[in-house]
């Protein structure tokens, strides 16, 4: 294991290290602003990691942060750090684009209320970080913004649809981005680029935005979601540390009730009195895992039972093998009623990639299900979360992998539809968790064929501190060097 290098620029420092030098008056939010807008200059135009930034407008946050810490103004955990927000996320005067040129052209005039969390937290928004078109891809590049890069390996995946988040991370652009996940979107572009990712409990982090809209040939159309946006996606941070991680976690917790699925407070959780047990759930029987994801299982596993964990194998849970197949039913039905306007404004790779995505829940599901079928899925979803809480309590984790593959392939869902059909159950570990709502970690467990790997962590609901004491506990031990050490 290679000796991390002592970080000589402020952009190499972690948030918490940077957030106490700006509070201590070591540094200035503007130094340290300019010191990531340097490393943007010097990797961005390579990855294409960040899109729309404005020096100008974060240097102002930043000369705006450096003077409430002159007036002895009472200063939040984030207080002057550089964070990025991704392109489907509504951040004032910036399109809300998702990658589609229709979208690009009207600045949002308000924060989405994740955004607000962040700002009130202190944080200095740097860049837009890039997606897939609509960010339904395991891949980020569109028409729009074009292709982003992953860091370790020009050839693979940065992940999607945080790809751009993720990339940018790893490359040290910036201490801290935003994502959102329905599908793995924080998760696996983490774990692709060797960060970490946080997917918090369904309504811990309001989702609520101002209205959307789209320039479609039939003129401006308010955009509306579907059930399992509500149900099921979410915002959360993506960090270098699991100790960043949490700190932007607790920024961006805003209970909200114009968020539909939004709760009024976070519950406290004690903390279990004995050793928490973890489960190691290694597959789901319709899958093989490439033998790397076993080895980082393996080291995982180790680190978490030298930290004093209970550790047990599983040969699968079927909960979660049920789980992952649901979500291929209830997202594929509810992205039904939106395909005429995809295949409008959304280009070529989006609509490719649906047709694989929509051959892969064929395969499940059949060509057409029935109405019946997807009540029922709802119906099935409510109690596969009772069960999974019943197990998890507050004292019980599961350790999964990520995806049974490594990074796939840069656009390996489009280029051939055997490998595309091949994606689906690879990718079980982060299909499964959002259709239930559960909080999940990705965290780096090492450096395998040149390619990070990492494991996932799941709680249950609203145990994200325990979640994170867990990945905090194999982080410590992988010692996993960022990628410039």
């Amino acid at each position: 294991m290679a000796t991390p290098t002592r970080p000589t620029e402020l952009w190499q420092l972690s948030a918490t290290e940077l957030a106490s030098a700006v509070r201590s008056r070591e540094v200035s939010s503007v130094d340290l602003v300019r010191s990531c807008l340097d490393r943007i200059e010097a990797t961005n135009p390579r990855l294409n990691a960040l899109v729309d930034v404005r020096p100008e407008e974060a240097l102002a946050g930043a000369r705006r942060a450096d003077e409430q810490v002159a007036s002895g103004a009472e200063l939040g955990p984030l207080h002057g750090v550089p964070v990025s927000i991704k392109i489907n996320t509504e951040q004032r005067g910036h399109a809300t684009s998702n990658g589609v040129a229709a979208l690009a052209h009207r600045p949002a005039e308000g924060d989405a209320a994740c955004v607000t969390a962040l700002r009130t937290a202190g944080a200095v928004p740097l860049g837009r970080s890039n997606s897939p078109a609509f960010s339904f891809r395991w891949f980020s590049t569109n028409d729009l913004h074009g292709r982003t890069l992953n860091p370790w390996d020009a050839e693979r995946t940065p992940g999607g649809s945080s790809g751009g988040a993720a990339s940018s991370l790893a490359a040290g652009m910036t201490p801290l981005a935003q994502g959102n996940d329905i599908g793995g979107s924080i998760r696996f572009p983490a774990a692709c680029c060797g960060v970490v990712g946080v997917r918090p409990t369904v309504g811990r982090i309001s989702d609520w935005a101002p209205p959307a809209y789209a320039d479609t040939p039939e003129g401006l159309v308010e955009l509306d979601f579907p059930p399992t946006v509500h149900s099921c996606a979410v915002q959360g941070p993506l960090a270098r540390t699991v100790a960043d991680a949490r700190l932007a976690l607790h920024a961006m917790t805003t209970p909200d009730l114009r968020d539909s699925s939004g709760v009024p407070a976070v519950p406290p959780r004690p903390r279990p009195a004995g050793p928490v047990r973890v489960d190691l759930v290694r597959g789901n029987p319709a899958v093989k895992n490439h033998p790397a994801v076993d080895r980082a299982l393996d080291r995982a596993a180790a680190h978490l039972t030298d930290a004093g964990y209970e550790v047990d194998e599983l040969a699968d849970l079927p909960l979660l093998t049920e789980a992952a197949r649901l979500w291929a039913l209830l997202i594929t039905e509810d992205i039904r009623p939106v395909l005429p306007l995809v295949h409008q404004v959304g280009g070529d790779d989006i609509r490719t990639a649906l047709d694989g995505h929509f051959a892969a829940a064929a395969a499940l599901w059949g060509e057409r299900p029935t109405l019946r079928t997807y009540i029922d899925g709802w119906a099935r979803r409510a109690t596969l979360i009772t069960r999974l809480q019943e197990l998890l309590g507050g004292d019980r984790l599961l350790l999964t992998p990520v995806c049974a593959e490594p990074a796939f392939e840069q656009d390996a869902d489009i280029t051939d539809p055997d490998r595309a059909l091949r994606l689906f159950p690879a990718m079980w570990p982060m299909t499964a968790v959002p259709v239930l709502g559960f909080p999940a970690v990705t965290v780096p467990v090492h450096i395998d064929e040149g390619l990070p790997f990492s494991a996932q962590l799941i709680g249950g609901r609203f145990e994200e501190d325990l979640v994170l004491d867990a990945a905090q506990a194999i982080e410590d031990r992988a010692g996993v060097p960022p990628l410039w050490a």
